[in-house]
């Protein structure tokens, strides 16, 4: 297995627009339509997060699909922050809660954990 091993992740969402409205918000940044691919049973929406597919680290998107719910206890995604307090101020203004305020994890920097407008744990994470 290569370092680094995640390419892609999806957040599940049940309701997109005010999923979109609550990680545009938190985030600040722009989520795109992406058109379903080929082939592809209907039932799906999906908004990508801004991503370069020759830089490091992974893209993703939240994708709303017949059959599949959102929720926390599983699987969780952190987003890179200047400082995840600064996310996390923006997070119950948002729709969502915080979960766990921001926290040292020593050498490694801090994070702060908060369940987004869907249910769904995220993790911010920064250096300071």
């Amino acid at each position: 297995m290569k370092p680094n091993p995640v390419v892609w992740f999806e957040i599940y969402v049940q309701d997109m627009a005010r999923a979109r409205r609550f990680y545009e918000a938190v985030l600040r940044c722009t989520l795109e339509p992406l058109p379903m691919p080929e082939g592809e049973a209907g039932g799906m929406e999906m908004l990508s997060f801004p991503m370069d597919m020759n830089a490091s680290g992974a893209g993703g998107m939240l994708v709303r699909m017949d059959g599949v719910s959102p929720g926390g206890g599983g699987t969780l995604v952190y987003f890179g922050c200047e400082d995840c307090a600064v996310e996390q101020s923006r997070v119950e203004a948002a729709g969502g809660r915080i979960h766990k305020p921001k926290f040292s994890i020593g050498p490694y920097g801090f994070c702060a954990v908060v369940v987004d407008s869907e249910g769904n744990c995220i993790g911010l994470h920064s250096m300071q």
